[in-house]
């Protein structure tokens, strides 16, 4: 005869079945713990802290946050970011919508294109902006291929001027993003309920107006989602811009984390580059609480629709 399983036994696995997944999610939980929580507390502390070139735990008051906002590097950084981000989040949804549109009327050879479409985004942005530096620059890219062709005349020298370098990280940004935004808004569109489609089909309304009317409005939660993780691209840009440009020429394309950067190790100003830092979480919680808020609201809403 067969023995069975002890009670207690039974007892310990079903709870250990229990736990499993917090236990799966207990070093996580501790790296953001550490990482986020802990490490944001001690960059706080330190931004109204009296340290220099070494961390120095005595209070120093908000000056340094004063002083910040005096900066004109600082206004000027915060300027490019409203004007990169503005432009940057909205080219990227654009052309991933127009990318994701063509690839939904289920062309030959999709897989390839969506392997095209979304390569940039494998690539690391210091490799990005190297290669498009490379590109851009009027010694090695376009401006010098033109005058070996014989267009002695020819001008391309965006990156080095000062009014049109911004645009130039805007161009090179939204190249990388466009297929990250176009994987997510395509897997929303092909959600969207067939029937819908074939109703305004046979109201007969052209394929331009049913998107237009029909399809993307049915996926707007997917836009916001891309808008807030573009958001947050935009706003902890580094590694593009210094590849890029360096955040030149002069401050033309500095940007908030770079400014950072070079307060806490170019010039030892470790309370002020904290408070830049500061600065830089407030503006990313500007962005995930509101979005957190709604997304907890819109679930509820939904639980209380479907039950």
């Amino acid at each position: 005869m067969q023995r069975k399983p002890a009670l207690g036994s039974q007892g310990w696995a079903n709870r250990l079945a229990a736990l499993t997944p917090q236990m799966v999610l207990l070093p996580t939980l501790i790296a953001a713990l550490v990482y986020v929580v802990i490490f944001s507390l001690w960059t706080l502390w330190i931004s109204v802290s009296q340290s220099t070139l070494l961390p120095n735990m005595a209070y120093g008051g908000f000056g340094e946050y004063a002083s910040l906002w005096k900066s004109k590097r600082w206004i000027v950084s915060y300027q490019n970011l409203f004007l990169f981000g503005a432009l940057y989040v909205s080219g990227s949804i654009f052309f991933g919508t127009l990318l994701a549109i063509l690839i939904d009327q289920r062309v030959r050879y999709e897989s390839v294109w969506r392997t095209i479409f979304l390569y940039p985004l494998a690539v690391s942005f210091i490799v990005t902006g190297t290669v498009w530096r490379w590109i851009f620059h009027p010694q090695t890219g376009v401006e010098l291929a033109l005058q070996d062709l014989g267009w002695i005349a020819a001008k391309f020298d965006w990156i080095t001027d000062r009014d049109m370098a911004i645009y130039v990280v805007v161009f090179t940004g939204i190249w990388h993003a466009s297929g990250f935004a176009m994987a997510l808004i395509l897997a929303g569109l092909r959600s969207v309920d067939g029937d819908l489609v074939k109703a305004a089909q046979i109201d007969g309304a052209s394929m331009p107006r049913i998107y237009r009317k029909v399809v993307l409005p049915t996926i707007w939660p997917i836009f916001v989602a891309v808008t807030v993780v573009l958001l947050q691209f935009a706003i902890k840009t580094y590694d593009l811009v210094v590849a890029l440009t360096q955040g030149g020429p002069g401050v033309s394309t500095t940007v908030p984390a770079i400014v950072v950067y070079d307060l806490m190790f170019q010039r030892g100003q470790i309370a002020q580059g904290a408070a830049a830092a500061v600065m830089i979480l407030v503006a990313l919680a500007l962005v995930l609480v509101p979005y957190a808020l709604w997304s907890g609201w819109r679930a509820r809403k939904e639980a209380r629709s479907h039950g």
